[in-house]
């Protein structure tokens, strides 16, 4: 009798609640997209999905590898078509080196064609993560495309270099996944200099979901992106108790007027799980 009341309700709900009324499954299935934001605390590490194409999206901090690892395995990862790491920072790329080096294997590495480091001879972090794995980087940037069984990868950004470490940020690598009849956005830590620079570049498109810049800091997500990309699902990946100015208020007020629904991996043990399929979009908090 509940199951039947329970369904009853559901239908109600429908039209009212659609990311209530179809709960997301573990795994993706069929001609659907997943990705799985993993809570690595306040860093990134997005695990990708589509056919049999499986792409992690950045690495966390080195410290929080033990935990990037338990997700991906209780999550039926033995092989990654790529790893993509966004740009140089250690929350993005802190997990590479032990990555490669533990039994899940790895097809190829990517990352963002542009570098701009404190010292003018240091050594990118993540070609010094690679030595000696028999690895090496793919450089992308705009225009560039990456395989995605039963969908595509669009590299939209960035379109051209920053010079300045302080502007490393807006190196980042941006990348439309689509499949399961929609899309995810994937900005990186993109601030204001790349925004501005994809929008007047009409590079910009409508997404579904979208992966909130730089772990929602008010450096980054302006209302002219918002609008352009107009999406029904923001994810930001970050923990307040790391970083206190995340996700900063500004942004979190631009996201509710209008009506974004806003998932953090900060409130979920493992991670924020969105799927795209036959065009809708469904969630959870695992």
């Amino acid at each position: 009798m509940k199951r039947w009341l329970s369904f009853l309700l559901t239908l109600v709900l429908m039209p009212l609640f659609p990311f209530l009324a179809v709960p997301a499954s573990a795994s993706a299935g069929g001609n659907a997209l997943s990705l799985l934001s993993i809570n690595v605390r306040k860093a990134d590490a997005h695990l990708l999905r589509c056919g049999s194409s499986v792409y992690l999206i950045d690495t966390g901090e080195k410290k929080e590898y033990d935990t990037l690892y338990r997700v991906l395995k209780e999550n039926g990862v033995t092989r990654l078509t790529g790893v993509i790491l966004t740009h140089s920072h250690s929350d993005h790329t802190g997990g590479l080196k032990k990555l490669v080096q533990s039994d899940i294997a790895i097809d190829r590495v990517y990352t963002t064609a542009y570098y701009a480091p404190k010292k003018a001879d240091k050594e990118n972090p993540i070609v010094k993560a690679l030595k000696k794995t028999g690895l090496e980087p793919v450089y992308l940037k705009s225009g560039d495309s990456l395989p995605l069984d039963g969908g595509e990868m669009k590299v939209l950004g960035p379109i051209e270099k920053r010079t300045s470490s302080n502007e490393e940020n807006s190196n980042s690598l941006v990348i439309l996944a689509s499949g399961g009849g929609g899309s995810i956005l994937l900005t990186g830590d993109m601030e204001f200099p790349e925004e501005d620079d994809l929008l007047a570049a009409g590079l910009i498109p409508h997404a579904d979901v979208i992966k909130i810049g730089n772990h929602g800091e008010g450096d980054a997500t302006s209302e002219r992106l918002i609008s352009a990309v107009s999406p029904s699902v923001a994810v930001i990946s970050t923990n307040s108790e790391d970083e206190p100015d995340t996700p900063d208020p500004r942004v979190m007020k631009l996201l509710n007027k209008y009506k974004i629904t806003v998932l953090q991996t900060q409130e979920t043990k493992n991670g924020v799980l969105v799927i795209l399929r036959d065009g809708k979009v469904t969630w959870e908090l695992q």
